[in-house]
């Protein structure tokens, strides 16, 4: 392709991008706007990449950051793969935990797992842990208690090829995508635990050796909604409460290599 119609594209990219509201997060070329531990993130050939070369290279999950604002409500896009039996995952209306260590997060996140019940599953980093796996729609009740509304075929993808992962978030209700097909929604009715807005970020998952690749990630800011309030005269028919799932791959789908003892 000649310079011309190449700039021509990238000019008509940009302005479709604007029209529909999506603001790009990355500018291609470096970190700006991010904040990370250097050793693990970098960019390269137009990707963002995170890499974390086995047990012994972080004693937590590390996280880039987005520093250029909260986000509220929402609709993300973000395009990413997996190298190496781990997983990565997309933290939003997350808060830091300092006392544990720098560009360490806690709060919502969009897994992207290689175990299919996993990827694309609503769960809290660093806290209440998974809500609804990949082909559910739960809500969280006042109490905190977990209540399965609806089931539906999994969402299958290859997560070391590139996907599109999708977060919408208007109040507390909390949709999933994979390629455009929903994974898991949550509504959480939680008020003393739950978050309406907070920091975003991209999650780099220490022990078996990996890299997280992210070539584009695009936000739209939506209209701030009022959390719904839970009616437990509202759950649909065939609603029932259940205990909150646990992992049986807490990286990949192989075995978890334990860190090295000094």
């Amino acid at each position: 392709m000649r310079p011309a119609a190449l700039l021509s594209l990238f000019i008509f990219a940009a302005a479709a991008s604007a029209e529909d509201g999506f603001t790009s997060l990355f500018n291609g070329k470096d970190l700006t706007g991010w904040d990370g531990d250097p050793k693990l993130w970098k960019v390269e050939n137009g990707e963002v990449i995170g890499t974390c070369t086995g047990p012994d290279a972080m004693p937590n999950n590390s996280f880039l950051i987005w520093r250029s604002g909260q986000v509220k409500d929402f609709e993300l896009h973000a395009t990413v793969r997996v190298e190496g039996d781990n997983n990565s995952g997309i933290q939003y209306r997350s808060r830091e935990l300092p006392e544990v260590a720098p560009w360490v997060i806690t709060g919502y996140q969009i897994d992207i797992h290689p175990a299919t019940e996993h990827t694309g599953m609503t769960y809290e980093e660093k806290g209440r842990g998974i809500f609804g796996l990949n082909g559910t729609n739960v809500v969280l009740d006042t109490s905190g208690a977990l209540w399965k509304l609806s089931e539906h075929e999994p969402v299958k993808v290859d997560v070391s090829q590139w996907n599109e992962y999708t977060i919408i978030a208007r109040g507390n209700h909390l949709v999933h995508k994979i390629n455009g097909k929903v994974t898991s929604e949550l509504t959480d009715y939680d008020e003393k635990k739950r978050a309406l807005a907070g920091l975003l970020a991209i999650q780099l998952h220490r022990g078996n050796a990996n890299s997280v690749h992210i070539k584009d990630l695009r936000l739209k800011v939506l209209p701030v909604t009022e959390p719904q309030s839970f009616d437990p005269a509202k759950l649909p028919a065939g609603a029932v409460k259940i205990e909150k799932p646990r992992t049986k791959s807490p990286q990949g789908t192989g075995p978890v290599v334990p860190p090295t003892k000094k």
